[in-house]
C-alpha cells in the first residue's frame, strides 16, 4: 500500500528509533488492550492482536465482533500495548491512537491472511495514527513522556 501521512510507514520514517521501541513492546506479547466507543459514546474495552506489516498497522477482528462494528459506526481507536507481567514494563508503556479504516479489497485481505491465517472470515482494518506515546522511568528518577504526532517532531516532557 502507498504510504499516507498518517499510516505506520510514515511514523517508522518520522521517528525510527520510537518506532522500534512501540513495535517492539507489542511484539513483546500478543494480546493488547483495544478501545472503541459504543453506540452511546462510552467507551469498550477489548482483548485484541496487532500486526506491523508492510508499512501498515493492521487490526483483525472475527465477523461482527462488538469491536468491528464499533469501529464501522466511528473509526476513532487507542490501542495499548500489553504492559506484561508484575511491574517493569521493559521498554516503558506505549500506546497508539487513531482511525481504523476497513479493508474490504479481497486481495489485501489474502495477502493479510496468508501473512496473519486469522479464522474466516474475518474483519480487518488498516490504521491512520493520530498519536504515539511512549511512557517510561528514566534513571529511577524521572517519568519521561514521548509524543509524536503525524507532521510534528517528537515532544518529550519529563517529571521527576
Amino acid at each position: 500500500m502507498p504510504p499516507t501521512p498518517n499510516n505506520w510507514a510514515a511514523f517508522v520514517a518520522a521517528e525510527p528509533g520510537l518506532a522500534a521501541t512501540v513495535e517492539a513492546r507489542f511484539g513483546a506479547f500478543t494480546h493488547h488492550i483495544l478501545a472503541t466507543l459504543r453506540m452511546d459514546g462510552s467507551p469498550r474495552t477489548t482483548g485484541l492482536e496487532v500486526k506491523f506489516h508492510n508499512g501498515e498497522l493492521w487490526l483483525g477482528m472475527m465477523p461482527d465482533s462488538l469491536k468491528a462494528l464499533d469501529l464501522r459506526r466511528d473509526p476513532r481507536f487507542a490501542l495499548q500495548a500489553n504492559p506484561g507481567p508484575g511491574t517493569e514494563m521493559g521498554g516503558g508503556d506505549v500506546r497508539i491512537s487513531g482511525r481504523a479504516i476497513e479493508v474490504d479489497d479481497p486481495a489485501v485481505k489474502a495477502a493479510y491472511g496468508e501473512e496473519v491465517e486469522p479464522p474466516e472470515p474475518f474483519h480487518l482494518f488498516r490504521t491512520e495514527l493520530t498519536e504515539v506515546v511512549r511512557t517510561y522511568v528514566e534513571d529511577d528518577k524521572y517519568l519521561v513522556v514521548q509524543v509524536w504526532k503525524p507532521g510534528e517532531p517528537v515532544r518529550t516532557l519529563k517529571r521527576t
